[in-house]
């Protein structure tokens, strides 16, 4: 007589494993313990076998009976279930070394001694954050050029034109690496050459490179002209505004006890939170000093009534000899953009925000300007620690 859902759960322990038949060969085996386990008694090669099907309740009893039809299907054309399950398994675990990001992983790990160690933590965190997700547990020689255009795409949309290449050249490099070693046929970011927008030339010059921009920091530090344009220029790099916003901030809008510098962004007719880091505050308090009664931060250097002149900071650097193809005022911004998303991996959306761009919630509605306020604190100090440490050449200069 078959099985019943009701005979089932009625079913109590006792004080030696029993078994409950259905049809076809599947029965429940109800263990002293309490357990209840599905198996199916068939026959291959004149031996008698069992196949386990699952766990009761997860597995059910109509799900049960379909897990013995399936086996008596494989049957039916002279298969083993019991061995085409072990096989069945073995193939997948072969997917599974020889999926993206094993293949991946095991070429990072080839190459990466040979690279500085910046630049090959870089790659991974590119791969890790926007490309494993979506293609990593794919067969390597499955994967299609349109399946590796749609990661680069994902990139691109969030205003990151310059990582979608990188992470796109880096694809290929895995790609070609599997080629190599056997287990894939070609590589498919040769199809995608022009898929995506060519990057734009900069208007800003900017240093990106945390080797250049650590040399840039100490000549930073060791510019020789007035307090008020070093302080300016020691500055710009820990809160990455505008050079406009940086040059006409006012003291009204700087509160040194909640370490909170607000004003309006022009821009985007919004108001601006810019969280200032205790190395942030420390510049201001010095400044304070010699500026604190006036109207702004940085003042002209002809009267305290007009702010400093939009060539203050340019001037100053071209004196220290950062020619103005190397780095710009503009080009803090671009700076910090880049590191923050690419070396430290913070969310896009904090940088966005704190660069006081547009940024929409999925609604299509701007975002208040307290959004993820205490998140952006922490990459603020995040992002003033980072540059201590190449300044100071510790660890690297590595992710905290």
């Amino acid at each position: 007589m078959p099985l019943t859902d009701v005979k089932i759960k009625s079913s109590k322990p006792g004080a030696k494993p029993y078994k409950l038949y259905d049809e076809r060969g599947l029965f429940l085996i109800v263990t002293p313990m309490g357990g209840k386990w599905w198996r199916f008694k068939y026959r291959f090669d004149n031996k008698e076998k069992l196949l386990s099907l699952g766990i009761y309740p997860e597995i059910g009893l109509r799900d049960a009976r379909d897990r013995r039809d399936e086996a008596r299907k494989l049957l039916a054309h002279s298969i083993d279930p019991g061995l085409h399950r072990k096989a069945q398994k073995m193939l997948k675990q072969a997917q599974a070394a020889n999926s993206f990001e094993a293949v991946a992983r095991e070429w990072h790990a080839k190459f990466a001694p040979t690279w500085a160690e910046h630049h090959g933590d870089r790659i991974l965190r590119r791969l890790e954050r926007d490309i494993f997700p979506w293609i990593g547990n794919r067969a390597i020689a499955e994967i299609s050029a349109p399946e590796v255009l749609a990661s680069a795409r994902r990139i691109e949309r969030r205003g990151a034109l310059e990582t979608a290449h990188r992470a796109l050249a880096n694809c290929g490099q895995v790609f070609r690496y599997a080629v190599a070693t056997g287990r894939a046929l070609r590589d498919p970011t040769g199809d995608l050459r022009g898929a995506l927008p060519p990057v734009r030339v900069a208007h800003f010059p900017a240093v990106t490179e945390p080797g250049k921009v650590a040399a840039l920091l100490r000549a930073l530090d060791q510019y020789e002209g007035s307090l008020v344009v070093s302080c300016a220029l020691r500055l710009a790099p820990l809160v990455f505004v505008r050079p406009g916003e940086l040059r006409t901030a006012k003291w009204r809008d700087v509160d040194l006890h909640t370490a909170e510098w607000r004003f309006h962004v022009s821009k985007t007719d919004t108001q601006h939170i810019v969280p200032l880091s205790s190395q942030a505050l420390g510049v201001l308090q010095e400044v304070n000093a010699l500026t604190g009664s006036g109207e702004y931060v940085f003042p002209s250097a002809r009267t305290n009534e007009r702010p400093m002149s939009d060539n203050a900071i340019l001037a100053a650097m071209r004196r220290m000899g950062i020619e103005k193809d190397e780095m710009s005022g503009h080009g803090f911004r671009a700076m910090a953009r880049t590191i923050l998303d690419e070396v430290l991996g913070v969310r896009p959306d904090l940088i966005e925000h704190q660069l006081a761009h547009a940024v929409r919630d999925p609604n299509g509605r701007a975002y208040n300007r307290t959004a993820h306020l205490s998140e952006r604190k922490k990459m603020m100090q995040q992002w003033s620690d980072y540059l201590d440490r190449l300044r100071t050449r510790e660890s690297s200069a590595g992710p905290t």
